[in-house]
């Protein structure tokens, strides 16, 4: 493929900044159509973003746009029906995270990416953002030893700042989402941990509604011992006062310790000889460093930088910790 010619399925919040610009913006990279069920929705996104076709149905996209390759940007619940349609036409797919609703779905598309000549990346794009490369790099250098312990604490009140505002909330609908706020949030966290500390050797977890203010659980804690002896604790409560949110990482080594925000901007290092911060400036569109090595893969000039099989251990663990 000479040009990556993009179409994206569910051009809806997270595609306005994090994801979408960035396809026009990479060489050998072009975003050419979009598809949204709500028509009147998709041909204003085209317009303000420059897309040339825009439809309300995704089949028709897929066999009438021109396209080589689909990004599926819609509620989980809807991953797997519009992969296996993009792997069954030849399209190569990149799929947001969670990647599936569980793990059983997961292992359907890895099904049908091995019966096909298709190629799929898993939207863990925080693996590409330069701030978390470097906390990668850190530990790498033994900056703070040997890890021993992470401790994850991802505390929130029942409308987190953190999530995107939509008409509609699918994430509490556990058959839209696969869960709650957990489902949308912890894949980027726990991902990391299997991106800094490899394959795990077992883990497991509970979860529970305390507030029953909706459908979705809002408390999950959960345990992962890897292969490495690295043990990670995992604390998600969305369910507590504003005054006591949280969104903190602390990687313990055995010279010191690691601190960041997921979901902020600066890392900091402390040992008994040194200590010091970081602060980050994150890209304009979030997700442009991880669409950069995924056209690089789909042009055969790079590996995939997140497969399907690595999103099932995350799913597997996720079902742990959930179910």
């Amino acid at each position: 493929m000479a040009t990556i010619n993009w179409g994206i399925i569910g051009c809806g919040d997270v595609t306005e900044n994090k994801s979408g610009p960035a396809f026009k913006k990479i060489a050998d990279s072009d975003l050419i159509a979009v598809m949204r069920r709500d028509a009147a929705k998709a041909a204003d996104y085209a317009q303000r973003h420059q897309v040339s076709k825009w439809y309300n149905d995704a089949d028709t996209l897929m066999d009438e746009a021109g396209v080589n390759s689909i990004y599926i940007a819609t509620p989980p619940s809807s991953h797997l029906e519009y992969a296996l349609a993009a792997l069954k036409k030849g399209l190569n797919v990149y799929v947001e995270k969670p990647v599936t609703r569980n793990a059983a779905e997961a292992r359907a598309i890895a099904e049908a990416v091995k019966k096909g000549s298709s190629k799929l990346t898993v939207a863990h794009y925080r693996r590409a953002v330069p701030m978390f490369s470097a906390i990668k790099a850190l530990i790498d250098k033994q900056k703070i030893g040997e890890i021993r312990t992470v401790q994850i604490r991802m505390w929130q009140s029942r409308k987190p700042a953190l999530i995107a505002k939509v008409e509609t909330n699918w994430r509490l609908q556990p058959e839209l989402s696969g869960g709650g706020y957990f489902h949308d949030l912890a894949p980027h966290q726990l991902d990391l941990m299997l991106f800094y500390f490899g394959e795990p050797e077992k883990y497991h977890g509970f979860s529970l509604n305390q507030s029953n203010a909706t459908p979705a659980d809002d408390h999950v804690c959960g345990q992962i011992l890897f292969k490495n002896n690295v043990v990670v604790n995992g604390s998600w409560c969305f369910n507590v006062a504003e005054s006591l949110t949280t969104d903190t990482c602390e990687i313990i080594g055995a010279e010191g310790k690691i601190t960041f925000p997921f979901f902020g901007n600066y890392v900091s290092w402390k040992t008994d000889t040194e200590e010091e911060t970081i602060t980050f400036q994150h890209p304009q569109h979030i997700q442009q460093p991880m669409i950069e090595k995924i056209v690089a893969y789909f042009k055969n000039e790079g590996p995939n930088p997140c497969t399907i099989e690595e999103a099932i251990v995350l799913m597997d663990i996720m079902d742990a910790f959930t179910k």
